[in-house]
């Protein structure tokens, strides 16, 4: 046996498992990964103008978690960036998530306080029992700011009217009552210096450690490695025995535009009639001194490679049948965004991994 553990993906959650699995038990690892590089749905490369983009959309890290903070600092330096997100209706931006700024743009409101601009949330809100996407964000903001910013834009994302989602996959978006037009809050929001391929290639640098790219984990010889972590869609491991889980694709279109910049935001969601959902420069988010700049359009496909789960009632029932056989197995361990059918940040899926490694350990 030539490895103790072998790890089926090298993205975030895959390359902190195989790295603490090195470095704190001294064990000897192999990653295997299906796409060319590492560093998963983050992967970042330098264009052809000079700009770094990432090729699976705009990853941003933010954490409250200073144990991972501290950690990730371990394997790369930092540049403070703070990410803005608008939404433009009927020609005109606004700030999201929805704060006080939105709202006196949107509806000429001269709104000062947090106690105001929770009255008003308040005034507006459905009384319901959230019991899906389109009740959990009625029932926090009401029917027209929902149908202004959530309702088109989710079912251009999911394919799905958000009455059909679980409550969860809208859960996640936040209001404001303040003034604060940050997308996030965190304290500590930084992006890597490098990017995140070099971080994740900085942590996966360790003579411990034999990386394989364009290798499924079920090519490897099994009588090369004792214990399995698996880090893909958990459907996928059990040859979908009880179905196909449900994701959303993405298709992204890069343009480079001969300009210093071509919008004034980092990323412009739109939640109109648009075929498109969100246009991100990338100079905003990693720099660059080029003159000109690179754009990525993003459109939902609902076919492709399996990016975002699609939390539907009927396949997080479907979910729970994968979950129960997963618990039954030995020396096969299950981490990160995939096995959990889950969305998480980067920051989650480090926090989470650490976790899990507390376990195998």
């Amino acid at each position: 046996m030539k490895y103790d553990y072998l790890i089926a993906g090298a993205g975030f959650a895959g390359s902190v498992t195989a790295e603490r699995i090195a470095n704190i038990l001294g064990a000897k690892v192999l990653v295997a990964e299906k796409r060319g590089h590492v560093a998963g749905n983050a992967y970042d490369f330098t264009d052809e103008n000079g700009i770094l983009v990432q090729q699976y959309g705009p990853h941003i890290f933010h954490t409250n978690d200073k144990k991972v903070f501290e950690y990730l600092s371990g394997f790369t330096e930092w540049k403070k960036y703070e990410h803005r997100v608008v939404s433009r209706i009927g020609g005109k931006d606004y700030p999201v998530p929805v704060n006080m700024i939105t709202l006196n743009l949107l509806y000429g409101l001269e709104l000062k306080t947090e106690d105001e601009v929770k009255n008003y949330f308040d005034s507006a809100a459905e009384k319901n029992g959230g019991e899906n996407s389109e009740k959990i964000i009625t029932g926090r903001i009401g029917r027209d700011l929902y149908e202004k910013f959530f309702e088109k834009f989710t079912e251009k994302i999911w394919f799905e009217h958000p009455s059909n989602l679980a409550p969860n996959v809208c859960g996640r978006i936040n209001v404001r009552y303040n003034d604060d037009c940050r997308y996030f809050t965190d304290k500590y929001q930084y992006m890597p210096a490098n990017g995140f391929t070099k971080l994740v290639e900085s942590m996966l640098d360790n003579p411990m450690i034999d990386v394989k790219l364009n290798t499924d984990f079920r090519d490897v010889d099994r009588a090369l490695y004792g214990k399995l972590v698996y880090t893909g869609p958990i459907d996928a491991y059990f040859g979908y025995e009880y179905g196909i889980l449900p994701y959303r694709g993405i298709k992204m279109v890069f343009e480079k535009h001969d300009k210093d910049l071509f919008q004034k935001h980092a990323v412009i969601n739109f939640p109109g009639d648009e075929p498109f959902y969100r246009i991100t420069e990338f100079k905003h988010i990693t720099g660059g001194n080029s003159g000109s700049t690179t754009i990525c359009t993003e459109y939902s496909d609902k076919e492709g490679e399996r990016f975002y789960p699609k939390r539907t009632p009927e396949a997080l029932k479907i979910f729970s049948l994968y979950k129960n056989e997963a618990a039954k197995l030995n020396n096969v361990y299950f981490t990160g965004m995939h096995p959990a059918f889950q969305y998480y940040d980067v920051g989650q899926v480090v926090a989470m991994c650490l976790k899990d490694f507390s376990k195998l350990a």
